[in-house]
């Protein structure tokens, strides 16, 4: 892969996390957010996701395809995401940062 192609790949990829971040806001007023629950990132396990993940390549429940991927979430009990080893949504996108990096 040339440098530039790099720079290409690396460029769509911030843009499309700056679109998925609001959509994944917009998500929580539409989606009905239980009162009580949070989202907890990082602790799906394959096709138990809640709903569309940080990266945005899918848009429904069920869909991830690997364990505990940091971009995939599922709603869980305030205050248990922690203890269960999760991630907000902003160290979910700072662990794929990473995880993008060592590609």
């Amino acid at each position: 892969m040339n440098q530039r192609q790099l720079l290409s790949s690396a460029l769509a990829s911030v843009m499309a996390l700056g679109l998925v971040s609001p959509a994944a806001a917009d998500m929580d007023s539409s989606m009905g957010a239980e009162k009580g629950k949070e989202k907890c990132f990082g602790v799906a396990k394959a096709g138990e996701n809640s709903c569309a993940n940080l990266s945005g390549s899918h848009s429904c429940a069920g869909q991830s395809t690997v364990d505990k991927a940091p971009g995939e979430w599922k709603l869980v009990a305030k205050g248990t995401c922690a203890k269960l080893g999760g991630l907000s949504a902003a160290e979910a996108k700072v662990a794929m940062a990473k995880q993008a990096d060592k590609k």
